[in-house]
């Protein structure tokens, strides 16, 4: 069990139906800054397609910035640049800036996890796992559909054979998406790395990670994360 203080989330009834999502800036998605635009160039060189571009984002990201267990879900993509570290969640956040640099339209899925998904990787501190993790998951309007983020990086016949990822050690789930496609929801088949066990309620689409966060909060709350945030954002995934 944990306390209930430390979750921020204000989780309902209700469910989003299929958002329009975009390419504008936003809050979280400040693809204007100058340390965005850097990547940016350097993603872009010699892509011809949207999808080539979204995986020399997706590498340059992995090479730029180190996975640590920072907690704001907010925060813009231009700071995690500059401190060349952030959770999976922030990584996230970067390559849907540079895919809305692009011209790429995206938006994004908000599913409410377990918290024994992450008990593997943070096995001595159970007690203080939320129960519940609010997840932002991209989508791409790629040639005229909407593709999540495992669809994009992984290609069906690159994914014949791979090994379970454990989340644990120094493969985080960022990582583990340009190796095999990733499914959240129940289906019959699937060659894939299915976690829909994990799954306690789907949200729907949003716009963007920012109208999502805004309506149900974040997975800790604001008292909690001024505490701990400041060691969490240190402390690398890579153990």
């Amino acid at each position: 069990m944990t306390c209930a203080v430390m979750s921020g989330l204000r989780i309902g009834d209700v469910t989003r139906g299929d958002a329009a999502g975009g390419v504008h800036a936003s809050e979280i998605l400040d693809w204007g800054h100058p340390s965005v635009e850097q990547l940016y160039a350097e993603a872009a060189r010699e892509t011809t397609s949207a999808r080539e571009f979204l995986v020399a984002a997706h590498r340059a990201i992995q090479q730029r910035i180190r996975a640590v267990y920072a907690l704001d879900d907010t925060q813009p993509v231009s700071v995690t640049l500059r401190r060349e570290r952030g959770s999976c969640s922030q990584r996230l956040a970067v390559l849907e800036a540079l895919a809305r640099r692009h011209g790429i339209r995206t938006r994004v899925t908000g599913l409410i996890l377990r918290g024994e998904f992450w008990y593997p990787r943070f096995r001595r501190l159970h007690a203080f796992i939320p129960e519940r993790v609010l997840l932002a998951w991209p989508e791409f309007l790629i040639d005229g559909n909407w593709c999540d983020v495992s669809e994009v990086l992984v290609e069906p016949t690159e994914a014949t054979s791979f090994e379970p990822f454990a989340n644990a050690g120094a493969e985080t789930l960022f990582d583990a998406l340009s190796r095999a496609p990733i499914r959240w929801t129940e289906a019959s088949s699937c060659d894939c790395l299915d976690f829909s066990e994990f799954v306690e309620k789907e949200l729907g689409t949003f716009d963007s990670r920012d109208a999502l966060f805004a309506e149900f909060g974040q997975t800790m709350s604001a008292p909690i994360r001024a505490v701990i945030d400041p060691v969490f954002r240190n402390w690398s995934a890579s153990g």
